[in-house]
């Protein structure tokens, strides 16, 4: 059977302020298996982001457990847990948030130089991997000389860089135009096979989605398959 590498059991996530309280995910159950390809889909507001963001162990869940390579994430502590995702996940965001003052090689090496590689070695990675989302061409440019497509293609690259055991993608190419979008996230499914990653990707994209193995809608607080 395939390797799980990414995992949660009845995940919970309630929301409070004052006295109100919103119940937004309510039990969710997901294995991700090694090299899997997983849309999920869902309305506005619907919990997406937040499922993704627990997933990542970028929150902790109100209750349940999430494992990320065979690991309790929402159990660890916060250093520990930054040590975890860095080996392990990487991420695409709608908005690319690469540091302005750096240049395109220098945002994608850097998750390199976290994990203890040497500039050298994390620059020709950073390089390569740049190079096969098609800016190699791009190294030296900061993000601002770059265009939005470029952007988010330098984006995917920083989050393949490591070869995480997934990705997780919130909307990667919502914030752009048709034909680019096309372009980015036929780029990011490559260099994904390259690697070898699992890919988990949040959108409103029907043709993005039907591309995956499976897709998995939410709806009122919970997942169903397609």
């Amino acid at each position: 059977m395939s390797e799980v590498v990414l995992s949660c059991q009845n995940v919970h996530k309630r929301f409070k302020e004052g006295e109100l309280s919103v119940d937004v995910l309510s039990g969710i159950n997901l294995n991700i298996k090694a090299g899997e390809q997983v849309a999920i889909v869902g309305s506005s507001g619907a919990g997406k982001s937040t499922l993704l963001h627990l997933l990542g162990g970028l929150d902790n869940p109100s209750q349940g457990k999430i494992w990320v390579a065979g690991r309790l994430i929402n159990r660890l502590s916060p250093a520990k847990a930054g040590l975890w995702r860095n080996q392990n996940l990487g991420f695409v965001y709608q908005f690319h948030h690469l540091l302005p003052e750096f240049t395109a090689l220098e945002n994608v090496g850097m998750p390199l130089l976290i994990r203890g590689l040497s500039p050298a070695e994390a620059s020709e990675k950073a390089v390569s991997v740049l190079t096969q989302v098609g800016l190699g061409q791009r190294l030296k440019h900061k993000p601002g000389e770059l265009s939005g497509g470029e952007r988010q293609r330098a984006a995917v690259a920083r989050a393949l860089v490591t070869e995480p055991k997934c990705v997780l993608a919130d909307e990667p190419t919502g914030n752009l135009d048709h034909r680019t979008a096309e372009q980015v996230y036929q780029r990011m499914l490559e260099l994904n096979h390259a690697v070898g990653t699992s890919l988990v990707l949040v959108t409103h994209a029907p043709t993005l989605a039907d591309r995956m193995d499976r897709t998995l809608r939410l709806v009122d607080g919970m997942l169903m398959e397609e």
